[in-house]
């Protein structure tokens, strides 16, 4: 299996295709995920648009949701005939609507129904099977019981584990919340990684920047960061000169613009709308002189009517004032 120093997480609302292919431009070599996909979703009768991949996107990794490993095994195949590297199987998301379907953070409380799931994927497919989870739910959220979970489900064949380093609350917290409120506990991340040294752990939670990336990389083996890099795609500008050794030029945040632009338009042609796209650029110039009037300018006249990739041009034009 080959190892991620660095990932964009799943991210509902934002990581679809437009917004992969966008982080692609500025690098190449870090592990995007999709959207969490449900088993029906996908195995509805339209379902393999939502599998549907650019070429450009490997190594890229889709997070399924479901707890039927039926329905997972069959969901795999197709993420891996579709040219997905890796299938991730989600035990993290606290919804109420993933929760009443049973699946998503409140599977933590059954650890065996996840390794059945994995054992069945791992049988199933020639790429990863990996899972993503919290610390635990509720007050189920002991250090033995983590340990427990992710030792069961290593045992059906999963070695790597993305953890996100908070616990999740099922009932008074919005999805929102919960990836602020229930406090951050590295150290639980760490001590997995020392009494399970085989696993590859991957720490997801509050990292904001490559600085404290770093920091987590001395003693788990990956880091996956989310909300940050939305709000900030060019965070992953040195990325593959950090980490994978590729040495690149550093690359231009108006190249980035430019390219994505031509990407606009071959989508625009095939039907595609361009509010679904431009707000993916809306946080590209962050931390840069009037980002503000960008936002602004692409948010105010990107849904008009007839509008085309000449709105992104004409925004540009107002960055260069």
């Amino acid at each position: 299996m080959q190892k991620h120093l660095l990932s964009v997480a799943p991210m509902l609302d934002c990581t679809d295709r437009h917004f992969r292919f966008l982080l692609r431009l500025i690098s190449r070599q870090v592990l995007l995920y999709t959207e969490m996909l449900t088993t029906n979703e996908i195995l509805a009768p339209n379902g393999n648009q939502h599998l549907e991949l650019n070429s450009v996107e490997s190594p890229i990794a889709i997070q399924l949701g479901g707890s039927e490993p039926e329905d997972l095994v069959q969901c795999a195949r197709r993420a891996e005939q579709a040219g997905f590297n890796e299938v991730n199987l989600n035990v993290g998301c606290p919804s109420s609507r993933v929760q009443r379907g049973g699946i998503g953070a409140c599977l933590m409380r059954q650890p065996e129904l996840v390794a059945d799931c994995v054992d069945a994927m791992v049988n199933a497919v020639a790429v990863p099977v990996t899972v993503k989870c919290r610390l635990g739910v509720d007050d189920d959220d002991s250090y033995e019981q983590l340990l427990h979970f992710v030792s069961t489900v290593a045992a059906a064949g999963c070695s790597r584990f993305i953890i996100h380093a908070r616990k999740a609350w099922l009932q008074g917290l919005s999805p929102k919340q919960n990836r602020t409120v229930p406090p951050l506990q590295y150290d639980k991340v760490y001590k997995i990684k020392q009494d399970l040294p085989d696993l590859e752990i991957i720490i997801n939670g509050g990292i904001s920047d490559l600085t404290q990336a770093n920091q987590h990389l001395q003693i788990v083996d990956g880091v996956m960061i989310g909300r940050s890099i939305y709000n900030n795609p060019m965070l992953l500008a040195e990325v593959d000169n950090l980490y994978y050794a590729q040495e690149r030029q550093p690359i231009l945040v108006e190249e980035v613009v430019l390219r994505y632009i031509d990407y606009v338009e071959q989508q625009l042609a095939k039907g595609a709308r361009l509010t679904i796209m431009t707000r993916h650029l809306l946080n590209i110039f962050q931390g840069r002189p009037r980002s503000k009037l960008w936002r602004r300018y692409l948010s105010c006249n990107s849904n008009k009517q007839h509008e085309g990739s000449s709105v992104i041009y004409a925004a540009l034009k107002e960055m260069r004032v």
